[in-house]
């Protein structure tokens, strides 16, 4: 039984939201999330996906599309299905033309999402790390962040709702031992994010990065070597979708306060302190 309504507008343009359903319980407490609906607002807005194809990327354009908005993909593999480009986020010229393209076929960029990324070695101490290793982690991690979003933005200023999320780790906050590459570039990535945010905000593109600890996806399974996945672990880990959730929130003009930051998603573990009490 519906009991009550919250209207709403949208903070960013002040056009009514959909309006959410309160439902109320026998015990006359409200009902759980998913029964009532808030539109985020991003219906019909144009997404790109840098490392769409699997993973946290591929749960980011599940999101968008079931929230409405148009998604086109950009990995090194084709996605069955779904509008896709395929490019080397490494690559200079190949990123460019595949932003481009993707921007032709949708008409334009409104969201773009940084998640392509590799982990690099994991467990190799840093006097055993080659130059390669290194390289190669940067390269993805940091240098194709960088080409995806500076080949976006003449589309992303073209539009009246222009946001960029790019995915960055809380490796960017906290460090364990045989993974230097990767939290130097998960660090870089989000004081990437921090930069852009401060500079392109005149022209009204909005960035802010997005910082989670483990997420189950097949990459972190591998790296860990937990090929049946975390059922079995003692520390949480939150899903890609949850993670996506909080990336396409992010994309969306209810949070458009949010900007030159990394929002941490890790159950609060790099709030505690050490401190024996």
């Amino acid at each position: 039984m519906v009991d009550g309504e919250c209207a709403a507008v949208c903070p960013a343009c002040r056009a009514p939201l959909a309006r959410r359903a309160l439902r109320q319980d026998a015990s006359g407490g409200n009902g759980s999330p998913g029964e009532g609906v808030v539109d985020l607002h991003i219906g019909g807005l144009r997404a790109v996906v840098s490392g769409g194809a699997g993973g946290i990327g591929a749960a980011v354009v599940r999101t968008l599309e079931a929230e409405g908005a148009v998604v086109a993909v950009i990995d090194r593999v084709a996605v069955p299905g779904r509008l896709s480009v395929v490019a080397d986020v490494r690559d200079e010229a190949a990123v460019a033309a595949a932003v481009d393209t993707a921007a032709a076929r949708l008409g334009g960029i409104d969201l773009l999402v940084c998640a392509a990324g590799i982990s690099g070695p994991v467990g190799t101490p840093l006097g055993r790390t080659s130059l390669a290793d290194w390289d190669a982690v940067m390269a993805v991690n940091v240098t194709g962040t960088f080409l995806t979003l500076r080949s976006a933005l003449p589309w992303l200023a073209a539009s009246a709702q222009a946001a960029v999320v790019i995915v960055a780790s809380d490796s960017a906050f906290v460090a364990t031992g045989g993974m230097v590459p990767y939290g130097a570039s998960k660090a870089a990535a989000l004081q990437l994010a921090r930069a852009a945010a401060v500079e392109l905000q005149p022209d009204g593109i909005r960035v802010a990065a997005v910082c989670p600890s483990i997420v189950d996806t097949p990459m972190s399974r591998g790296d860990l070597d937990l090929a049946t996945g975390f059922s079995d672990v003692a520390y949480p880990v939150q899903s890609a979708d949850e993670l996506a959730g909080t990336i396409v929130y992010l994309l969306s003009p209810a949070a458009r306060a949010i900007a030159g930051t990394g929002i941490v998603s890790d159950f609060g573990f790099s709030a505690r302190s050490a401190f024996p009490a």
